[in-house]
């Protein structure tokens, strides 16, 4: 929440000019006096001292910094995607390398990556060992969160990005 111009209601305030010099204590009209003569907007920089530190800052500047700085915290705040590859026990080396890159890239874009191995019959060991091979490549990029689960028709491990 950014405090500017009229909104802020102390009296007297510690001003701070457009290049950082330091302007001392002025009462707050004499300080929007200023803001408007050099075509400023008047911030507080922080509500909890007295009296409340402000600064003279380009028009425009100080609200697209706070939309810049929100959008960045929702940014942070969003969940790893995952995104799913699915392979098969029985893999030709062109295939596995570019399922590998796939991978990489998935990676270094910030998504998690859930590695599927479908099995037919008694492909389990084959599968698994597949994916410890994948997970061996891919150290680079990412870390394991789960230990390779081998159920039923399918072999599956999950990847963080490192």
């Amino acid at each position: 929440m950014i405090v500017m111009n009229e909104k802020i209601k102390a009296s007297e305030v510690l001003l701070t000019g457009i290049n950082g010099e330091n302007l001392g204590v002025v009462s707050r009209d004499e300080a929007l006096a200023l803001a408007r003569k050099h075509k400023v907007d008047l911030v507080c920089t922080s509500l909890y001292s007295s009296p409340p530190p402000c600064k003279l800052v380009a028009r425009g500047a100080a609200k697209q910094e706070a939309a810049k700085e929100k959008q960045d915290t929702r940014k942070k705040e969003q969940p790893l995607k995952l995104k799913e590859i699915r392979l098969t026990a029985n893999i030709e080396e062109h295939d596995y390398e570019t399922k590998q890159r796939q991978a990489e890239k998935l990676l270094a874009s910030g998504n998690a990556v859930q590695l599927v191995v479908k099995i037919q019959g008694k492909e389990g060991p084959k599968a698994k060992e597949l994916l410890e091979r994948l997970l061996k490549d891919l150290a680079a990029s990412g870390k394991k969160e789960t230990g390779i689960q081998v159920s039923g028709k399918q072999a599956a491990v999950r990847v963080n990005p490192s």
